[in-house]
């Protein structure tokens, strides 16, 4: 934790280093971070004015790219190898500023070294296309070539806070790949993971307007990294109301949104229960349920919903939880205190309606317990809405049909999970499951770095991300074609 605590005192009063010039210096605008466990001042970090702002994307799009595909390869793979050197730094400064426990924040820092080397590879991959044009009667001799070029503008990037650096990597990793200019905003509640790995990057070799971390009020900077002349695309991961402002803001301008989702794990009853009890409170619990895939409904069949939920109270109360740099302990914090009184009211509520509480619902501070609910209606607030946190609300019904109306009858249609063993219920299930992802007998949440992700409905516009889609999104194709004799 000393490397921790030394980088974020070096970098309190210019963590803007990384953009060519100071930003906030001199002046007392700075943003408090605090850790939601020990409630303690980790550090500041600047809070930019909007014309820092406009500076930031000026200096960015000023700036032409020429790396060549092995130096945008060998500067992901050399981040990839700082990062494998400092895992346990990355951990811990990911567990401080965001409370998650120590064995997720490991967890979260290989997956980034992952996001740098599906990137590396990505980069060295030819994206074009060929098309031969003799192929009717009426065809020419000739053939037809596409490839991607970076985007015009500049890219705005914008972060939650679950998962501080994971999220970071997946919008900055495939803006660096296709020699694209980025302006990152990560949540104001976990920065210094965002600028971690940004220093990383610049060490191993990357231009500083390539990437640029701005700290700051989202309701003082926001609107201007929306609308910023030189903007080309927005990459937006979050909630689904700031999501909507954000499309409604944008204007004519190319948008990438991944925002909640109210993801089922669906027991049938030909499940093996031990799997899918293990399933849900993995899949409800780790990274302390804040996660936009986890599990936060269970709907399980009326024939062995009494003998799932004993098994998911014995394994939830088994889960561990409280000071996040305990490595004994499978769950840390929520945020922030504010999250935490949340879950507890929506519980709270659901149990007025009827529900029945059988483990958990105890909260200090950001600290809230797994915790589980059964006989959960879909009209209760604990699962119509997307409760960000380790709740695991039951929810039984009587056959498939059922299952999967009330699997879509939600206004998310991000991920779900799936335990069956019959093949004619899977096929149902993927091809009327209005989701994105349906997962067999895996938690919703289940992908690699590289496979696409994302939803639909609101939990996005159906674009994907995922390193391989992001690219996509992130270039524009032309079309050339040349004589062929």
């Amino acid at each position: 934790m000393s490397d921790v605590a030394g980088f974020i005192k070096d970098k309190q009063l210019d963590a803007m280093r990384w953009c060519g010039r100071k930003v906030g210096a001199g002046r007392d605008r700075h943003v408090q971070v605090f850790n939601p466990y020990t409630e303690q001042l980790l550090g500041t970090v600047p809070k930019a004015t909007v014309e820092e702002v406009r500076s930031a994307y000026e200096w960015a799009h000023a700036y032409k790219p020429q790396l060549t595909r092995f130096e945008r390869a060998a500067i992901l793979n050399k981040t990839a190898e700082l990062a494998r050197v400092h895992l346990k730094d990355i951990a811990h400064l990911i567990s401080a500023e965001s409370g998650l426990a120590i064995k997720d924040a490991l967890y979260e820092a290989g997956r980034v070294s992952d996001v740098l080397l599906f990137g590396a590879q990505e980069v060295l991959k030819d994206d074009g296309q060929i098309f031969s044009c003799d192929l009717t009667h009426h065809g020419k001799q000739r053939r037809v070539y596409t490839q991607r070029s970076p985007l015009l503008g500049v890219i705005t990037a914008i972060t939650p806070f679950n998962h501080p650096m994971n999220q970071v990597a997946h919008k900055v990793i495939p803006s660096i790949a296709t020699n694209n200019r980025m302006v990152l905003k990560p949540s104001e509640k976990v920065p210094f993971s965002a600028i971690y790995f940004a220093d990383l990057l610049y060490q191993a070799g990357l231009p500083p307007e390539m990437l640029q971390v701005l700290t700051g009020d989202p309701a003082e900077i926001a609107d201007e990294m929306l609308t910023h002349a030189t903007v080309d695309l927005i990459t937006f991961t979050g909630g689904v109301a700031i999501g909507k402002y954000i499309a409604n803001k944008a204007g004519y301008r190319r948008i990438v949104l991944e925002l909640g989702g109210n993801d089922p794990l669906i027991v049938m009853d030909d499940a093996d229960l031990d799997e899918a009890s293990t399933l849900a409170v993995q899949g409800s619990y780790k990274n302390s349920g804040q996660r936009c895939t986890a599990v936060k409904r269970m709907l399980v069949h009326d024939k062995v919903a009494d003998a799932f939920t004993e098994m998911v109270v014995a394994k939830t109360r088994a889960w561990s939880y409280g000071d996040p740099c305990d490595e004994n302990n499978l769950m840390g914090t929520v945020i922030d205190e504010g999250a935490a009184s949340l879950f507890e009211s929506r519980v709270n509520d659901a149990v007025a309606q009827g529900a029945r509480l059988l483990v958990g619902n105890q909260r200090r501070g950001a600290l809230y317990s797994p915790t589980v609910i059964d006989r959960v209606h879909p009209q209760m607030t604990v699962v119509r809405e997307e409760t960000f946190g380790p709740v695991s609300p039951i929810i039984r019904f009587a056959d498939i049909d059922e299952a999967i109306s009330i699997a879509n009858g939600t206004v998310y249609g991000l991920s779900s999970g799936v335990c069956t063993n019959r093949m004619d219920d899977i096929v149902r299930f993927v091809n009327e499951l209005h989701m994105g992802t349906v997962n067999v007998r895996e938690v919703p949440g289940y992908r690699l770095e590289l496979t696409p992700f994302g939803g639909i409905k609101d939990s996005g516009l159906g674009y994907k991300e995922g390193v391989q889609e992001a690219i996509k999104s992130f270039t524009n194709v032309k079309t050339y074609s040349i004589p062929w004799v």
